[in-house]
């Protein structure tokens, strides 16, 4: 239920309201409270609520970057008092990050003291470190005093607070943004300032210009901690012309040459929001499982500037070599995902592309343009009224001070006598003694005449808007002049280099081969034992379980398992567990329902052909190249009509197929007859009624076709009672054929 307001007797009144509703209403406004005031940033300025209330309180603390320093917590202080609602832990994590150069790509905060690291330790407490605003956010509030911006009240009242901030510098794509709301999330690489410069120069001369054109400017992210990006070209593009996309970004490393030929990798930059020590602990956890096996060592040598050492195993090892393997497996190659979902200038989440984003910074800092000249003019009209006073009492100064003195009004005297008006007579009243030596008609009429330049100058560029353009490209300009890439600061830190091609060595390239035995038991537990033996009678099992599969293969090695959904599934030798125990379940390493089973499993040896069939008789032949699976999921290859299972898999070596049903009716015909196909149901392999398929074997004719009989092996060499074509009924086995209708 919920208390609407009460009643002038201060009666409660009470309204019956669903909690559906009641708690519809309530999340919906949750919602839109994170999105709007929390999780997007606003696509003029590129900044947060939290973010935007901090710079300005700063600007109030007057925290320029000529002043010195004050403390956190005062900064926070205000930030919580005056704008900011909410808890100072929030507030200072919000500016730690501002002033950390591995963060973001242009600091807006400038601290003094410990504000963290990359190794990701935190930054010490407010009450110890200092901050002040960098030139990069004194050009976010430049004019932010012209009416540049809309102001709003304050939680409080007593306030208020800009709403967005005039933004002269470009800083949604410069420093980019994170966050998460409730059914959306924004991600914007940070970029460098200068290429953005070009870009936006060449959006105003050309406003229809195209994402690719846009793209030769900005030609991707550019990173604080530096690093390469290796994505290819077109990616980029398609990235920046959708607002979605990612970029894959590398360390930068070079190669060190040591005494008798020896050599060691330097890491010199890792990729963006990687800590450096959780990186480490995991290659180093990584090398003592032997997931990296060309690598000998690893240590970190870093100081002020990330230095991480890595050995080879072997001085014949190849340094690319060795690096392809580590990037394969480890942060030290990570993708960055790009989502520019922002907040309009009208207050809407957006995904916008480069082009838009671009192009609404322009419009922004067009309308701060005109706003500032409209307050500009408004200030000359005014100065100039007052100028005007000013000339009339030099002219009268003698009368004028004689009616100050002598008349109880003079203020409704003067205005009457000269017929000034009420701000021009508040001027003249208000003007001190010693203000008076400066009132000098010569200098009255040359700042009446370079103000009146100054206002049919401004007038113009209200009335021309493509001098407007002009001006803000000169600004841009200016902006470029003062953090482009000629500057320490705005110096491009990501390089670029050509995507790795699709032959990108594997990690299983570099797993020690050594033989093993699989064993598979029919509750679907696998394990592996070392090596190849013949006697594995000490080999235990869980009460009630027996072994099902045994195979030996390679740690090199995959197997394909085969389950009754018709789904194949990979599994890495070097995976599955060994030891003394009784291994893992089959399927903690992939997703198989519960109500289907492993039919076959078998190691994968390329180029080979697989027959695969159900139990309503369908099937086909498949090469095993097509059914090897890259995820969890495995790989679909032999649909299921109603009722029907998969229940075969077989090696298919040979020129004729054996097929046998429950019914015990044996048909033996030509291979060929089977089509080879990637996925389907296949064609029918036996005729039945009622009755379903047991088991399938290809042999070759003239060897005959064998099958188990308990430890022996039978053959039958004269297979002319049983050949028929596919689809047929067949006949009874040959005396001596297992009851349980299997060929093994």
């Amino acid at each position: 239920m919920a208390k609407s307001p009460s009643k002038p007797d201060n009666t409660p009144i009470i309204t019956d309201v669903t909690f559906k509703d009641a708690l519809s209403e309530r999340y919906l406004a949750y919602a839109l409270s994170t999105i709007t005031s929390r999780s997007l940033p606003d696509v003029r300025d590129g900044l947060k609520p939290v973010h935007r209330r901090l710079l300005y309180a700063m600007l109030q603390l007057k925290l320029d970057p000529k002043s010195g320093f004050k403390k956190c917590a005062r900064v926070v202080g205000d930030t919580m008092g005056k704008y900011h609602p909410h808890g100072n832990l929030a507030i200072y994590d919000a500016l730690v990050r501002l002033a950390q150069d591995f963060a973001v790509r242009y600091m807006l905060i400038e601290g003094q003291g410990n504000f963290g690291n990359i190794d990701g330790d935190n930054a010490a407490a407010e009450r110890y470190t200092e901050a002040r605003l960098t030139e990069v956010a004194m050009s976010m509030l430049a004019h932010i005093d012209q009416d540049t911006v809309d102001f709003r009240s304050t939680y409080s009242g007593e306030d208020e607070e800009p709403i967005v901030l005039p933004s002269r510098f470009p800083n949604l794509l410069a420093n980019g943004s994170e966050g998460i709301a409730v059914g959306m999330a924004t991600s914007i690489p940070p970029h460098n300032v200068g290429e953005l410069c070009d870009a936006l120069s060449w959006l105003i001369a050309h406003p229809n210009a195209s994402t690719e054109k846009l793209v030769s400017f900005v030609k991707g992210p550019d990173f604080p901690t530096g690093g390469t990006i290796v994505e290819p070209h077109a990616n980029i593009v398609q990235a920046y012309d959708t607002g979605r996309g990612s970029f894959r970004v590398r360390a930068r490393w070079e190669k060190e040459n040591l005494s008798h030929g020896q050599y060691q990798i330097v890491v010199t930059e890792i990729p963006y929001q990687v800590q450096k020590s959780k990186l480490i602990e995991k290659v180093a956890e990584l090398f003592r499982n032997k997931k990296l096996p060309l690598l000998g060592n690893i240590r970190d040598e870093s100081a002020e500037e990330i230095r991480i050492v890595l050995e080879p195993k072997s001085k014949n090892v190849d340094p690319a070599m060795l690096m392809e393997s580590m990037f394969h497996v480890t942060d030290l190659q990570t993708r960055f995902a790009m989502n520019m979902n922002v907040l309009t200038a009208q207050g809407v989440p957006q995904v916008m592309s480069l082009r838009e984003v671009l192009q609404s910074f322009l419009d922004h800092r067009h309308e701060v343009l005109i706003r500032r000249t409209k307050h500009r003019l408004e200030q000359i009209a005014h100065r100039l009224e007052v100028l005007a006073g000013f000339l009339i009492a030099y002219l009268n100064l003698d009368e004028v001070i004689r009616i100050i003195r002598e008349e109880d009004e003079p203020k409704a005297k003067m205005m009457k006598k000269w017929k000034l008006t009420d701000v021009q007579v508040e001027a003249i009243l208000n003007m001190r003694l010693r203000s008076l030596r400066k009132l000098e008609e010569i200098e009255i009429k040359t700042e009446h005449k370079a103000l009146s330049a100054e206002q049919k100058d401004l007038k113009e560029t209200l009335k021309s808007e493509e001098k407007r353009w002009t001006l803000l490209g000169e600004e841009i300009k200016d902006i470029k002049k003062q953090f482009g890439q000629s500057t320490p600061l705005g110096k491009r830190r990501s390089d670029f280099a050509d995507a790795p091609t699709d032959t990108v060595i594997s990690i299983e390239a570099f797993i020690e081969k050594e033989p093993i035995t699989v064993l598979c038991s029919k509750m679907g537990w696998i394990r592996a034992v070392k090596g190849h033996p013949e006697d594995l009678s000490d080999v235990k099992y869980k009460e009630g379980d027996e072994e099902r599969f045994r195979l030996q293969a390679q740690t090199t090695d995959k197997l394909l398992i085969f389950a009754s959904d018709g789904r194949f599934f990979t599994l890495g030798c070097d995976k599955i567990p060994r030891g003394k125990g009784q291994g893992d379940p089959v399927r903690l390493f992939f997703d198989l329902e519960n109500e289907h089973d492993i039919v076959d499993v078998h190691v994968y040896v390329p180029g080979e052909k697989l027959i695969v069939a159900s139990s309503i008789g369908k099937g086909f032949i498949v090469a095993s190249d097509d059914v090897v699976a890259s995820t969890k999921n495995g790989k679909q290859i032999l649909n299921q009509a109603e009722n029907s299972r998969a229940v075969v898999c077989r090696v298919a070596v040979g020129d004729h197929v054996a097929v046998v049903g429950e019914n015990r009716k044996l048909l033996v015909f030509p291979i060929s007859e089977i089509p080879e196909m990637k996925r389907g149901q296949g064609v029918a392999l036996q005729k039945y009624k009622g009755g379903h398929l047991s088991d399938v074997k290809v042999f070759t004719l003239k060897e005959g076709l064998s099958w188990k009989s308990g430890d022996r092996v039978r053959l039958e060499p004269n297979m002319k009672p049983w050949l028929g074509h596919r689809a047929s009924a067949g006949n009874l086995p040959p005396t001596g054929f297992p009851r349980t209708n299997q060929f093994d």
